[in-house]
């Protein structure tokens, strides 16, 4: 596990109504996402207040929902286990996924307005050009990242629904531990950018089903290879 640690907070270091218990929350996941707590290591409760900087308290509140969400295991007296990620974390994830988008992007499809697709459009043809002319670079990874959340995050927006969104919330967060180790390729981007464009093609069309149908395959195909690393 890496040793670099950040600053210890105290009450008057969070932001007004922020709970230290939401604050250790988070840094347990940053922790994971930066790889600085890996998938799979076996922890000790010191070790994490070492290395995420928070008190004792806070950061066992933190942990019991984490557990609670699957993230990780408390072994008494032993210590904490984070979640490795396999298959059945993988098709449990894109099977949430895809019951919440589906419907989703078809109420997506029936009230974005004409700005919103042309910009989605617009910024996805911009990234298959870059990805031709610049292959993959850390400035590139960083916008792909960005389209996958525009495209996504504004389907679920359209719903209007904060349980959705909560559950969503969640979801985004066990798709973003299966996916730590993948790597990502100018194949492989290209791949995912058509795939968004046939769905941004079908909400212009003003197509529910074929917008829905779109987005079945794409997450089909993304379950397929994320499947294929634990083979």
């Amino acid at each position: 596990m890496a040793e670099r640690a950040v600053g210890i907070i105290t009450s008057g270091d969070t932001e007004a109504g922020t709970r230290l218990s939401d604050v250790a929350y988070r840094r347990v996941l940053e922790a994971l996402f930066d790889r600085r707590l890996p998938a799979g290591a076996f922890v000790s409760q010191n070790d994490l207040v070492k290395l995420l900087g928070v008190p004792v308290a806070p950061l066992r509140d933190a942990l019991r929902v984490l557990e609670a969400e699957g993230i990780l295991t408390i072994h008494p007296r032993s210590g904490i286990q984070i979640t490795k990620p396999g298959a059945e974390l993988t098709k449990s994830t894109y099977q949430l996924r895809t019951i919440i988008e589906r419907a989703a992007v078809k109420v997506f499809c029936e009230t974005a307005t004409d700005e919103e697709i042309a910009n989605l459009r617009r910024r996805h043809l911009e990234m298959a050009l870059k990805l031709e002319t610049a292959g993959i670079t850390p400035e590139i990874l960083v916008e792909l990242e960005y389209l996958e959340e525009l495209l996504h995050n504004s389907t679920i927006e359209a719903l209007r629904n904060p349980l959705a969104q909560n559950a969503y919330d969640r979801m985004r967060t066990y798709l973003r531990l299966v996916r730590l180790n993948r790597r990502m390729t100018v194949p492989l981007a290209q791949r995912t950018m058509r795939e968004h464009i046939e769905i941004i093609a079908a909400i212009e069309e003003r197509d529910p089903n074929a917008a829905e149908a779109a987005l079945v395959a794409h997450f089909t195909t993304a379950l397929q290879r994320h499947l294929g690393m634990f083979i």
